[in-house]
């Protein structure tokens, strides 16, 4: 199958996590060690889980999240406004899913500069039946896991505005805090968001 990137899908955990992430994301800021921001996570129960270990098991999906953002990124997480702090949570899961990125940009993106703006779960299906072709690990989920998947993909989407109730895809508007951090970093991430090409020109000018 070639070395091509094995895809990461313990997405299942559920969604953004926004108002963890951004606990998280301060705490980071005010630590600067990933291991012991865990730590101190777990000790201050910022999930409010029930269980130590869906606790633990959350804390590191976020930290995994969040360690994929650099210097002003995680800033924006940190003291950005709520949009801001969703549009980067969707940047910091996009970079450690690669999957979900490439679902962002071949098909929510592409679908947006189509005009064509009503996400549907064919659409996901079939961007995940076409990379299943080439990834094993996606091949080998039990029908109920990509199900799972699924719901968490367009939750996820939802919590973070970029689709509507009714999986309507919702255009964005960055601001210029949020697309500086980004584009400083990798201009190239902005496709992840529906934005024209126009639209990600002025944003970088």
């Amino acid at each position: 199958m070639g070395n091509h990137q094995i895809y990461n899908m313990s997405f299942t955990a559920g969604g953004l996590f926004l108002r963890e992430s951004v606990e998280i994301a301060q705490l980071y800021l005010e630590i600067q060690d990933w291991k012991l921001v865990r730590v101190r996570a777990l000790q201050q129960n910022v999930i409010q889980s029930r269980t130590e270990s869906s606790s633990v098991r959350v804390i590191r999906e976020i930290c995994k999240r969040l360690e994929k953002l650099i210097g002003d990124e995680l800033k924006v997480v940190a003291e950005g406004s709520f949009q801001e702090q969703q549009q980067l949570l969707w940047l910091a899961i996009c970079r450690h899913h690669r999957f979900i990125y490439g679902f962002a940009v071949e098909v929510i993106r592409e679908k947006y500069l189509q005009l064509n703006l009503d996400l549907l779960q064919e659409d996901y299906d079939a961007f995940f039946n076409a990379k299943a072709e080439w990834h094993d690990e996606l091949e080998q989920l039990t029908e109920s896991t990509r199900n799972k998947l699924r719901q968490v993909v367009f939750r996820m989407l939802r919590e973070a505005d970029l689709l509507t109730k009714a999986n309507t895809i919702n255009p964005v508007i960055l601001s210029a805090q949020a697309a500086r951090a980004v584009a400083s970093h990798s201009p190239d991430d902005l496709r992840i968001f529906p934005l024209s090409d126009r639209d990600i020109r002025e944003l970088l000018q």
